[in-house]
């Protein structure tokens, strides 16, 4: 049986996967909510996906943001993590966490950049008398008019 891609580029989870993920989101984003208190290098880190593997064994914990100083310090909280997650959630095992940048958030700023760069050359254009844009060209009735 196939199963569809989700947002991270894997395979759709089964149903019982999907709701692991979400608990799994939850309990590390709480976690880490109360962690930033503690340590000031996980302040601008916001879980945006979990992806558990279907054996259970480890989890992919997505994240808006994750330099050098983050990735350290959130390998210093695993353990402490996973032990959230073993008191938080009825499971035969505690998945090991890893975790990775979301791709999506990386790809949304880049987008972002892009039309932040087309709107400012349009704006250019404009202050410059050179819009050649359809806006500002004659309106034709198209073919057949």
């Amino acid at each position: 049986m196939r199963r569809r891609g989700n947002e991270h580029g894997a395979h759709a989870p089964y149903p019982r996967t999907a709701r692991l993920n979400q608990v799994l989101r939850e309990v590390v984003a709480d976690a880490l909510e109360r962690l930033t208190d503690i340590d000031e290098r996980l302040r601008l880190v916001t879980v945006t996906g979990v992806d558990i593997a279907s054996d259970l064994s480890h989890a992919e914990v997505y994240l808006s943001a994750l330099d050098e100083q983050t990735a350290e310090a959130l390998e210093e909280l695993r353990p402490g993590l996973q032990q959230s997650i073993g008191r938080q959630v009825r499971m035969k095992r505690t998945p090991r966490l890893h975790f990775a940048a979301d791709p999506a958030v990386a790809h949304g700023m880049r987008v972002e950049e892009i039309l932040r760069r087309m709107h400012e050359g349009h704006a250019r254009r404009e202050e410059d008398g050179h819009d050649d844009g359809p806006a500002s060209g004659p309106k034709s009735a198209g073919p057949g008019a």
